[in-house]
């Protein structure tokens, strides 16, 4: 996917619905690209809304939640989160029901108007081919929606950082005085680096209500 020209941020999954939208996103490694591309498509989508609903003020409930993730499992795993949104909720039984999703992209790669960039998924999930990303990728989801688990988790919602030791605490040691206060935590299946609380609790309001209150935007993105 290109923003405004810029090639170097591409999609890797997408969830979006009638308040909130979650994306995976990776970069090229140019400064600030994501947050200046999130910024872009922020201020177009709340433009666009406000000029066809001939109403005023802001359309995002706030800035963007962003979560750095490691690449392979943990990869998955979020991957497999975003894809049951709308399960979760109870909207559908199944994530191929909700049109407004990566999960049938990603198991049925599009000609036109494609989202998802394929290979750098199969290269970031590690797997040999992309048949084998379309076959472990579904064995994921049904995985998840029989284990009977479906509750909220905070690693993808309240954190900063989700992955293996050495890696949460690399970005950590990144964002510097930003991290200052945030503490490295171990999870049941890998460790997190967890936002100071508050911040996102701010944000949930826009989940419930009026579909035409503000609405709210996460991305998880792979520092690579």
């Amino acid at each position: 996917m290109a923003v405004s020209g810029q090639e170097a941020v591409r999609v890797l999954n997408y969830m979006v619905t009638s308040n909130h939208v979650h994306l995976v996103v990776v970069d090229d490694g140019e400064r600030d690209v994501i947050p200046n591309s999130m910024q872009l498509v922020a201020g177009r989508t709340g433009q666009e809304y406000n000029q066809g609903k001939d109403r005023r003020g802001a359309y995002w409930e706030d800035r963007y939640h962003a979560t750095a993730v490691e690449s392979g499992d943990h990869l998955a795993r979020c991957m497999v989160y975003m894809d049951a949104n709308m399960v979760r909720a109870g909207v559908v039984s199944h994530p191929s029901m909700w049109p407004f999703c990566g999960y049938n992209e990603i198991q049925e790669p599009r000609r036109k108007n494609v989202l998802i960039d394929y290979e750098r998924l199969q290269r970031l999930i590690g797997a040999r081919s992309y048949d084998q990303v379309r076959n472990s990728h579904r064995g994921w989801v049904e995985e998840y929606l029989g284990d009977g688990e479906k509750a909220r988790k905070e690693e993808w919602t309240d954190s900063i950082a989700v992955g293996s030791r050495p890696f949460v605490e690399k970005v950590k040691q990144l964002l510097g005085f930003r991290a200052k206060g945030r503490v490295i935590i171990e999870g049941g299946e890998g460790y997190q680096v967890r936002e100071g609380p508050g911040t996102y609790n701010a944000l949930i309001g826009a989940e419930i209500g009026d579909r035409d209150r503000r609405c709210r935007y996460n991305t998880h993105y792979l520092d690579t």
